[in-house]
């Protein structure tokens, strides 16, 4: 099999430290398998662990909801075309505000989305699409939403760095796992029909 065709991307399995190991562990807990995208993140045990916590940082910052994640990562990974992220988060997002709203976000319709969440959307949309793009009327969309500036850099910030996750996954060639697919309500796996195929 080619590097082409690895279902966890382009690279080679990385040896396995304590570090790379421990997340596997986790992964096998949580999930009950590991992710084809920690086998590319295990390369970087530590890195992996500061950004998810920089993550955090901008989440609590942001005053976040799970279900206000939810909108900003489907928003942000369907609009930059990631499948991985997109059917992870557009599957948590179902369980929260339900499949066919999930399924419409990832396609760009935020008309089951409150006021504050659709704000939430279309920021998210404007910054994986093109930050240079966005106007002083974006922002103040946001406010008129409930967001204060602190929390506008939060979320401006925490969407930025689901971006970065999902641009390394992407570019080295991380498929969905065929167990995330299979477990994603039919609205969203109909939704994401973009990006990397899932794993077989």
């Amino acid at each position: 099999m080619s590097l082409d065709d690895a279902q966890s991307g382009f690279l080679a399995e990385p040896p396995v430290t304590d570090g790379g190991q421990q997340m596997y562990d986790n992964d096998r807990r949580d999930h009950g398998y590991v992710m084809n995208l920690l086998r590319l993140w295990a390369y970087q045990p530590d890195a992996h662990a500061a950004l998810l916590g920089l993550m955090g940082q901008a989440e609590r910052a942001g005053g976040l909801t799970f279900r206000q994640r939810g909108v900003l990562i489907s928003a942000c990974a369907s609009t930059l075309g990631d499948s991985y992220c997109s059917l992870a988060w557009g599957s948590r997002l179902a369980r929260e505000a339900g499949a066919d709203v999930a399924g419409a976000v990832l396609q760009g319709d935020d008309g089951g989305l409150d006021a504050a969440e659709q704000a939430l959307a279309g920021w998210a949309r404007r910054v994986a699409r093109d930050p240079n793009g966005t106007q002083a009327s974006d922002v103040q969309a946001l406010r008129d939403a409930g967001y204060d500036d602190g929390q506008i850099f939060a979320i401006t910030l925490f969407v930025a760095l689901r971006l970065a996750f999902s641009t390394v996954n992407d570019a080295l060639g991380a498929r969905p796992d065929r167990e995330l697919r299979e477990a994603a309500p039919a609205a969203v796996r109909d939704a994401v029909a973009f990006g990397r195929p899932p794993a077989q």
